[in-house]
């Protein structure tokens, strides 16, 4: 048998089942017929093209140029998924992957961490299971660069967890609120960069709360450093935060006329307002227009406005509080188009809106302060109300049982990564990098503690890791008194003239002599010509960054925007740098508090191209996230560990003494297998419960020996079981032959008797019968007479009348013509009950006229025969052949049928087109729009018709009454259906009269005869004695008619 091996999408190596569809693999685990999932060793076997699953096992794990390496190979087979020990590391494809489906949830839940290739569902499930069994509370760092990807795969572990919770109809809702807070979120804290398309422009934490079952049934969310200047102005080709132009697009017009906006972003200031360092004039940075519109391919404003409707409806706001955030939306964008003019220095407002008279109320103020307001309020209203929006968003998912208050948190931390621009930082920037060394300071710490808690654990020495400890530049920030932030905070609240420059000088004075600081002053002259007299540098632990100073501005108003509304607070205020910093230690202690996993996102170039590797950018990404400086405190001990169960079940089959099977203890299985193997102790360590070895190049060489061992063992077990399998079966299949023989033969000669005795019986008592056939019955010939019963039932129930017109019956034999008569008769009804029950209400009607003409015409009219197969028709006139006059004559009256008719005159017998319609009460002809006459049926006293097949006929009224005008003499192409439903609708079946010659009729007071005689085609005229003549024709077929004058 060839074992085989191949790779798919996820990094799985699958083992290809055999012919007969088995698979056997002692450490594998089953995922379905179609193969099994291996270990993540059996990866290594195809290192060479997809590089290694672990960087653990990177053998030169010191270079960076083949930690990239490996990188590339991976990235290059789609397999954008690699671990650092526990740590993930994701590669951002710039496309859809399929490797998200619920499939792949599945294959992930309650699966051990490295039993499956590396993925984010395994981050969140092995997070998922240790709050479960452990009962601690977890949290997953997310980190990199924007479009790196950081978003996405926070929403993938959110949907993981959807999908695979239990849930019920209470969590369900809270499932949904978890999503749907995504879209939210975005829409008011994500914008387009020209990194990313859907940048996130804050930092998030959110903690996912669960109950003693394990579903999810509540959160929380805390938002860090909303990049609130992009309200107010964005780089070249970056748009403001996406709900703008979602309202400004997607917004119903309703909406947009109570909001006053148009549909048209360029008519406001901070959509298309960029920002430029370069520029130094007010009036001419202010102007400056963004030269990309505001449209972006990869996002359809129209649509995500419809989501983030439906979002927010979920999460549980209602309409007015949708309004009224709407209406800040809104203010924001009318509060930038607010303009300003004056002389002399002193600004006021020259648009023409009520605002203009409210600058009579402020101390006046020049273009610059007027202008740097207005953009201070704006942020500080928009920062205010993302704040409210997430606590609203709180709310709503709280914990709200009150039955249990005990529960478990898995956290989400969703942050910026650290930044360095091609130009001089800003305060965000600054607060930013600030961040990532805090939680670089928290990740070195931690692994380095779990690290060293795994070897205690294992009884193995911890050996101290050298590793640079950059606790030196957290402590240069935020240190007490002597720190950056402390010295700002000083230097904004003191009183005197502060400024740009006695900051820097402070700076200069105190922590000048740090290693990490660098100003132009304390500068080299090299450096001196790379740094401007107004910034300062900090060496951080991904790179060198300068930053402007930022303590102070000339605008007062910018340290004073909503101190009005807190004057009742005593306190001294706290500055932004002061909030961040007191914010990012209480992360911290969240942090802490909780068992973390790492996930580091990378984004392979700057264009959103899939496919494309940008190694000058990674390897920039790859410094500044630490991930080498995470690989070195790893890879400082031992590069791999696995429990002794888990080795020996692996890698037994290559020392003889632990194959096929090891009796006893498992840790001294393995201790026979290393040192059959040649294991240097320099190279191994054997711990309580696990085996841990040093350099990957053993683990590499034990693999490849494990790889060329296969083949022996398989085709030596092949042999074997083979040999044994035929011979086992050769023996089982003989003596099974053997008893089945014998079995077989004799209950062949016992049935061949048996028939042979039944069949002498049967002819015996059939010979015996037949003689005895006349008689009554008796012993002798009731089996035959039982058997010609039989046969005539049989023969019956083969030969059954297929339908109610089949009269066809079997010749019953003289003891069953009673029988036979009932059962025709019971065979009949039942045909025309099952016929009745088929017949629709529609089809039954239709019967019921053909039964009435049946009874009227049948054998007493020529053209009756050709009207049999031909349906009536409910009316042969529609609304639009009655006159609307006629209709509304009507009234109420409802017709129930109509057709259109010839009226001879009485006076020279001319043919008149008329309609006849008929109603519940009567008859009525209709001249165009006039009613000529009314026939009550009532008063109808009967019908006459010819017997050939002509189609007139006469309605015989009283002409005593000044309103009836006597008989009517009609003529109708349908004259069988329209006497049929005249008949009915008046119950005249019994007044019709089918006359052989002339019929007679009374109109106006005067006598008229109607007579027929034979013709080649229908003609009626008025004849010299004056009756009217009608000229049948003798072929009942034709259906000409012509009209003489």
């Amino acid at each position: 048998m060839e074992l085989r091996i191949q790779l798919i999408p996820t990094g799985e190596i699958i083992l290809a089942p055999g012919k007969n569809g088995e698979n056997y693999c002692h450490s594998c685990k089953v995922v379905g017929s179609d193969g099994v999932r291996a270990m993540m060793e059996s990866a290594l076997t195809a290192r060479d093209r997809v590089g290694v699953q672990d960087f653990v096992l990177l053998e030169n794990y010191t270079s960076e140029a083949a930690f990239i390496e490996n990188l590339r190979k991976r990235f290059k087979e789609n397999l954008i998924y690699t671990y650092i020990g526990s740590v993930l590391v994701s590669m951002n494809p710039y496309r859809d992957l399929e490797i998200y489906t619920k499939n792949h949830m599945e294959r992930y839940r309650g699966v051990n961490f490295y039993e499956v290739s590396p993925h984010i569902y395994a981050v969140g499930d092995n997070s998922y299971r240790s709050m479960r069994t452990e009962g601690k509370d977890q949290c997953i760092l997310i980190s990199g660069e924007s479009g790196a990807g950081k978003t996405e795969a926070s929403k993938k572990i959110l949907q993981y967890y959807a999908v695979t919770c239990p849930a019920s109809d209470k969590v369900q809702t809270i499932k949904d609120r978890l999503l749907q807070s995504n879209p939210v979120l975005e829409a008011f804290g994500n914008a387009k960069t020209l990194r990313n398309d859907n940048s996130s422009r804050f930092g998030k934490y959110m903690d996912i709360q669960f109950d003693f079952k394990g579903a999810p049934v509540g959160g929380h969310i805390i938002n860090y450093l909303l990049e609130k200047s992009r309200v107010v102005h964005q780089n070249h080709g970056e748009r403001n935060f996406h709900i703008f132009y979602q309202l400004i697009e997607g917004g119903e017009e309703d909406l947009l006329r109570r909001l006053g906006l148009e549909r048209n972003s360029q008519q406001y200031q901070f959509l298309v307002k960029v920002s430029d360092n370069n520029y130094t004039d007010l009036n001419s940075r202010q102007n400056q227009i963004n030269p990309f519109p505001p449209g972006v391919s990869s996002i359809n404003d129209r649509s995500e406005w419809k989501a983030v409707k439906k979002a927010l409806t979920v999460i549980g706001f209602n309409e007015d509080e949708i309004e009224e955030l709407l209406n800040i939306i809104a203010s924001v964008l009318h509060l930038g188009n607010v303009q300003y003019g004056g002389e002399d220095g002193t600004a006021c407002i020259t648009t023409d809106t009520q605002i203009k008279y409210l600058s009579r109320l402020v101390s006046p103020l020049n273009l610059e302060q007027a202008s740097s307001a207005r953009d201070a309020l704006s942020k500080a209203v928009y920062g205010r109300t993302f704040t409210w929006l997430v606590n609203k968003i709180n709310a709503s998912l709280a914990y709200k049982d009150d039955s249990s208050k005990h529960y478990s948190v898995i956290g989400l931390l969703d942050i910026y990564g650290f930044e360095v621009s091609k130009t001089t930082g800003n305060f965000e920037q600054f607060c930013i990098n600030y961040c990532n060394e805090k939680l670089q300071q928290l990740f070195i710490e931690l692994t380095l503690k779990s690290e060293q808690d795994e070897y205690e654990a294992e009884g193995i020495t911890w050996e101290p890791v050298q590793y640079f400890n950059n606790k030196i530049i957290c402590d240069l920030v935020e240190e007490k008194f002597k720190g950056i932030i402390s010295i700002l905070d000083e230097e904004c609240l003191r009183p005197g003239d502060a400024s740009d420059i006695t900051f820097l000088e402070k700076l200069e004075g105190t922590v000048g002599g740090h290693a990490h600081f660098v100003t132009h002053k304390l500068a080299d002259g090299k450096t001196r010509k790379v740094m401007g007299r107004d910034e300062f540098r900090l060496l951080h632990y991904a790179g060198e960054v300068n930053y402007n100073v930022m303590c102070m501005s000339e605008n007062k108003i910018l340290n004073q925007c909503f101190d009005r509304e807190e004057l009742s607070d005593k306190k001294r205020p706290e500055t932004a740098a002061t909030q961040f910093k007191a914010s990012l230690a209480k992360l911290m202690e969240i942090l802490m508090s909780k068992e973390p996993s790492y996930v580091r996102c990378i984004k392979p170039n700057d264009a959103k191209q899939a496919g494309r590797f940008d190694e000058v950018l990674i390897r920039h990404q790859v410094k500044y996230l630490g991930l080498m400086e995470n690989l070195r405190v790893r890879r400082a001990g031992f590069s791999y560990r696995r429990h002794y169960e888990v080795f020996l079940r692996r890698y037994k089959s290559l020392c003889p003494e632990t194959w096929p099977n090891w009796q006893g203890k498992k840790q001294d299985g393995v201790a026979t297998l290393v040192k059959h193997l040649g294991y240097k102790p320099e190279e191994y360590k054997m711990g309580r419960s696990k085996i841990f070895i040093r350099f990957p190049k053993t683990l590499f060489a034990t693999e490849d020996a494990l790889e060329t061992r296969k083949h022996g063992i398989a085709t030596k077990l092949q042999a074997g079981w083979r040999g044994y399998s035929q011979k086992s079966k050769y023996q089982k299949l003989r003596n099974a032959a053997i008893v089945f023989q014998a079995y077989w033969r004799g209950i062949l000669a016992r049935r061949r008797a048996q028939r042979k005795r039944q069949a002498a019986n049967t002819i015996r008592r059939f010979i015996k019968g037949f003689i005895y056939r006349r008689k009554e019955r008796c012993p002798e010939n009731e089996y035959f007479l039982d058997y010609v019963r039989y046969s005539f039932l049989m023969n019956l129930r083969r030969n059954l009348p297929k339908n109610i017109l089949d009269k066809s019956w079997p010749t019953p034999p003289a003891a069953l013509v009673e029988a036979s008569d009932h059962l025709r008769t019971l065979c009949m009804q039942n045909m025309v009950w099952n016929y009745c029950k088929k017949i629709s209400p529609e089809w039954k009607h239709q019967l019921e006229q053909k039964m009435v003409a049946s009874e009227i015409f049948k054998d007493k009219k020529d053209n009756y025969p050709q009207s049999v197969p031909k349906l009536f028709v409910s009316t042969r006139l529609n609304g639009e052949d009655i006159n609307p006059k006629v209709a509304q004559c009507l009234g109420s009256e409802k017709m129930k049928y109509g057709v259109s008719v010839t009226k001879y005159d009485r006076k020279g017998y001319k043919a008149r087109p008329r309609q006849l319609l008929l109603t519940n009460d009567s008859a009525i002809i209709v001249e165009e729009g006039k009613l000529k006459q009314r026939i009550e049926y009532g008063t109808l006293k009967g019908i006459s018709v010819s017997s050939l097949s002509d189609g007139l006929f006469v309605l015989h009224a009283p002409s005593d009454d000044n309103k009836q005008k006597g008989d009517v003499v009609l003529q109708s192409d349908h004259v069988i259906e329209t006497l049929t439903k005249l008949a009915i609708c008046g119950d005249k079946a019994n007044n019709v009269n089918i006359t052989q010659g002339s019929i007679k009729f009374t109109a106006h007071g005067k006598e008229g005869i109607i007579d027929f005689t034979p013709g080649s085609e229908l003609l009626v005229a008025k004849s010299k004695n004056g009756h009217l003549s009608v000229l049948k024709p003798l072929n009942p077929h034709l259906n000409q008619r012509r009209s003489l004058p």
